[in-house]
């Protein structure tokens, strides 16, 4: 159907009011195609990932393909992406975490956002961003991996699935992870488990090194058919 066809009597939807292009992934190369999905798929929440390595040292990084995906059990995912400009797509987080079998993901505020992105550099496997950034460590309580001290919200998570997605650069391993024990700052939080979005300012990820605040929010409570219906 093209733009402003007539169908069965009724002009279609002019769908080129604006200039769209049309974009075949298969006809692209993978380096770009992981720019655009970055770039469409925004803001994304950071998880800030905890994890121990086999000589007991603690590895902290960033990964913004991150969410929470079922209640009951709670259970987040974190997609580790082979990035394509990198040789090594298997992240010291993953190796980690598929050793251990947990981690826990701290989540990132305004407040910790610059050394959140500090320990996204490329350290060598041998040396801890935590103690590079200033930040400490404090004990878990499920597990031997620790969370970072100070952060709003932190979830203890053993892992519960992992899962190849693709092959070579620009593929992924899913990684799904029970949460085991949730810590949650009284000042972001009420009686009722509800979380006060202005509290705790959050920090969303968007395109290459770009990042957003969460400050202004709005309510849109969701309408009922019924209420719908009434409105005609």
């Amino acid at each position: 159907m093209k733009c402003g066809q007539l169908v069965d009597g009724r002009r279609s939807p002019d769908y080129c009011a604006i200039p769209i292009m049309e974009i075949r992934p298969t006809e692209h190369q993978v380096k770009d195609i992981h720019k655009l999905m970055n770039g469409c798929v925004v803001p994304r929440p950071i998880a800030w990932v905890t994890s121990l390595s086999e000589n007991e040292r603690v590895n902290l990084a960033p990964f913004s393909y991150f969410n929470a995906v079922c209640s009951n059990p709670p259970t987040v995912s974190i997609s580790f992406s082979w990035n394509p400009d990198s040789d090594d797509h298997l992240k010291d987080t993953l190796r980690n975490v598929r050793r251990r079998g947990e981690f826990v993901v701290n989540v990132v505020d305004e407040e910790h956002a610059e050394r959140m992105n500090l320990s996204s550099a490329d350290f060598p496997p041998g040396e801890s961003e935590l103690e590079y950034v200033g930040l400490e460590a404090a004990p878990a309580a499920t597990g031997a991996t620790p969370r970072i001290a100070g952060t709003p919200i932190c979830f203890e998570c053993s892992l519960a699935e992992s899962i190849e997605i693709g092959e070579g650069p620009g593929s992924a391993t899913l990684v799904l992870g029970t949460v085991r024990h949730l810590y949650v700052a009284d000042r972001i939080i009420d009686d009722r488990l509800r979380v006060d979005m202005h509290a705790l300012r959050p920090v969303g990820r968007l395109a290459g090194a770009q990042y957003c605040p969460v400050r202004d929010v709005f309510e849109m409570p969701r309408p009922s058919y019924s209420d719908l219906r009434g409105q005609r």
